[in-house]
């Protein structure tokens, strides 16, 4: 009898464990990915393009609502067009890797609002005119990159938002500073 009372303690206990992670607010690792459209309109540049990105992070719960993390990524900013007659001959490209901290905050039980930020290492590819002399750059940026969102958890594993960032470059004189809106999607586990 004892042995049975014990086997039955053990079965509930391990069926509590999942129960109890799963209403842990989402405290954990996330991968998430976005895909929308960005926009330059620097120098002589005013053009969009296809943007997408991905990162992987972990969240700690400070509160019920607030989650606070790390995150690290790589995302694509596309190329965008020099404007009609500015002398440039080249696409303008930026692409590279991000590294900070991110914010969940939930509003209600399914809404959130969402804030990011950090370091962005950007291959920066373009050209301008100095003084009427073309520079052509191809090189890396250390900037920064932030932003907000606002979207729906699907439980304590799914999210589905908007997102709207900015990513600092300039390298060389070439400052292109690419905005992005998307549309994010974040598992969580």
């Amino acid at each position: 009898m004892k042995t049975s009372l014990l086997a039955l303690a053990l079965s509930a206990g391990l069926v509590a464990l999942p129960v109890a992670h799963a209403a842990n607010n989402h405290d954990g690792f996330f991968v998430n990915g976005n895909v929308g459209q960005s926009s330059v309109d620097k120098g002589y540049y005013d053009d969009d393009d296809t943007a997408f990105g991905a990162n992987l992070g972990y969240r700690w719960a400070v509160s019920p609502n607030v989650l606070i993390g790390i995150e690290g990524g790589y995302t694509h900013l596309g190329e965008v067009a020099p404007t009609s007659g500015s002398g440039t001959t080249t696409k303008a490209e930026v692409n590279g890797w991000t590294a900070g901290v991110n914010g969940h905050f939930n509003i209600t039980d399914n809404w959130y609002v969402s804030a990011r930020g950090g370091l962005f290492r950007a291959k920066v590819k373009g050209d301008y005119l100095d003084g009427g002399v073309p520079v052509y750059v191809n090189d890396h940026s250390n900037d920064w990159y932030a932003g907000a969102g606002f979207g729906y958890d699907f439980g304590s594993g799914f999210s589905v938002g908007l997102d709207y960032d900015v990513y600092r470059t300039e390298k060389a004189g070439l400052e292109l500073d690419p905005r992005v809106i998307s549309v994010s999607g974040e598992v969580r586990f």
